[in-house]
């Protein structure tokens, strides 16, 4: 979900991807400014008491209104204006369980999301948002509903028989990624070196520089490859298969899942309760299925955990 200077944060093997850039530091930043006093009326943004009452609320009004950001296949506005995505399919079904019958989208920027959230111009972030500990100081936030992988674009075929990031430093190979992206510290994390790697706008970019040849892979996170691939515009163009990276041997895991304001323990728990029992049952996986989810993107992954990265 996001060319030239790449993450500046100098992490590696933080689990930060772009994903978490846009709505993690930037976005817990703005929070940060809605709750100071600015010339107008002061955010509170210190949370709910006793549990909160959000889904009693929810459920007399009969309607939640989503946060979304427009990237898909996580959230989006179709071409015939309607809500789309895994995240919103999934968020339907359990505030439906949950008594919650009707459904308004928010469409905001993805660094809106945080800030929009605490000045309730909605309920819930339905977005795929990334769990990390920068926004679990702003967000209580749903375990994860899904695990993000890697992947990279490469000409139909894969010559260069790219599988890894060690596969890229090994042959000296030219890396495409976007600006921003956590692959920037993946790969020179495995000794790629930064003038082996080039910053593009997005997939799109990356696939016409492919066929142009002046890089021999792009990489980004697995679900927004599929996602471009789909337009069947660049034909010449495949992936390799989603995978885990790695940093000094240890797994750059990450998840995404549903924002709450803080305090609302009891809306998130409930939430909880229904997705755990969509995993078990394997529904999760048939209503994600659709948008390009496969059983490697479940998770056992909970925020508790993410949270601490």
């Amino acid at each position: 979900m996001a060319p030239p200077q790449g993450n500046t944060s100098g992490i590696i093997g933080k689990g930060i991807r772009r994903r978490s850039l846009l709505a993690g530091a930037a976005a817990f930043g703005a929070v940060g400014a809605i709750g100071a006093t600015a010339g107008c009326a002061q955010v509170d943004v210190s949370g709910a008491k006793d549990g909160g009452h959000l889904l009693d609320d929810l459920r007399d009004k009969g309607t939640v209104r989503m946060g979304i950001a427009s990237e898909p296949p996580y959230a989006s506005i179709d071409s015939r204006g309607e809500l789309t995505g895994e995240a919103p399919a999934v968020a339907k079904t359990i505030f439906q369980r949950l008594g919650v019958k009707n459904f308004e989208p928010v469409p905001v920027e993805f660094g809106g999301l945080v800030p929009g959230l605490h000045s309730m111009q909605f309920d819930v972030i339905v977005a795929g948002m990334f769990i990390n500990k920068a926004r679990c100081a702003a967000v209580l936030f749903s375990d994860p509903d899904y695990e993000s992988k890697d992947g990279f674009l490469v000409p139909k075929g894969n010559p260069k028989k790219i599988k890894t990031y060690k596969d890229i430093a090994e042959q000296g190979l030219r890396m495409g990624t976007g600006v921003g992206y956590a692959e920037i510290d993946y790969a020179t994390g495995n000794g790629v070196e930064k003038s082996q790697i080039s910053l593009y706008p997005d997939q799109i970019a990356g696939m016409e520089a492919l066929e142009a040849k002046r890089i021999d892979c792009f990489a980004g996170t697995a679900l927004t490859m599929i996602e471009a691939l789909k337009t069947g515009d660049h034909p010449k163009v495949g992936m390799t298969a989603p995978f885990t990276p790695t940093v000094d041997g240890k797994p750059q895991r990450d998840g995404g899942g549903y924002g709450f304001r803080l305090g609302e323990t009891q809306i998130r728990d409930a939430f909880n309760a229904e997705l755990h029992k969509m995993k078990k049952s394997g529904e999760l996986l048939r209503i994600a299925k659709p948008f390009g989810f496969t059983k490697e993107f479940m998770t056992d992954l909970t925020a508790e955990e993410l949270c601490k990265k």
